[in-house]
């Protein structure tokens, strides 16, 4: 196996379990706005492709940018009360940069409430970069976050990983050229990726470090 020396990682639902302070988020604006409460497990469905796309999910039929206002000022504080690390979260970044390996985050989720999370949660010092889908003016699957990251750190496809938990983490690996890593437990289900022949599947983070040492 090649030596990977990028290792690219998605936040929500890969690094971090956010699903209960964005349900509480939704819920609390859709109450403000007159609408029944939406289950968990949909909540978990449809995260992952940004929070205006989740949000024209949810509010069809209301203006949806004074839910996402609603949302958003909710938010900030659910991500503190609510988002916790996957498991082995901490000690697999802190292993890859003891080994002088780079870490950056590619994520769909706004720069805002991507730093509130990472820093938060006392991950953030083991980034060398941090790319959301709003700098880049562009969304997974859309490639374009990891060929800017890949163009930054003048890395290799072949020696870059990127790990996620979604089918659109999968297929942007895939049209950037890159080998992907599904971890199980997320937004996307092991049948919904079934088509992604190029990943390799991970049941919990500590896996990495078994396939990449």
């Amino acid at each position: 196996m090649i030596t990977k020396s990028l290792f690219i990682f998605d936040v929500d639902g890969t690094l971090v379990d956010s699903y209960r302070a964005i349900e509480q988020s939704l819920n609390f604006t859709r109450k403000k706005l007159g609408l029944s409460r939406v289950g968990f497990l949909r909540v978990k469905k449809s995260v992952g492709r940004g929070d205006r796309s989740f949000i024209d999910t949810f509010f069809p039929q209301v203006n949806s940018q004074a839910a996402l206002k609603i949302y958003r000022r909710h938010h900030q504080k659910a991500l503190v009360d609510y988002a916790r690390l996957r498991p082995q979260a901490k000690r697999v970044l802190s292993s890859l940069k003891k080994q002088n390996k780079r870490l950056a985050v590619a994520s769909n989720r706004p720069s805002y409430f991507t730093n509130i999370l990472l820093k938060g949660l006392k991950i953030a010092k083991y980034f060398d970069g941090i790319w959301c889908a709003d700098q880049v003016k562009a969304a997974k699957p859309d490639p374009k976050i990891l060929k800017t990251i890949l163009k930054y750190f003048k890395a290799e496809r072949r020696s870059t990983v990127y790990v996620g938990d979604m089918d659109v983490d999968l297929e942007a690996a895939r049209r950037a050229k890159v080998d992907a890593v599904f971890i199980r437990g997320g937004s996307s289900s092991l049948a919904e990726v079934k088509k992604y022949r190029r990943k390799t599947v991970i049941s919990n983070l500590k896996q990495i470090l078994e396939l990449y040492n």
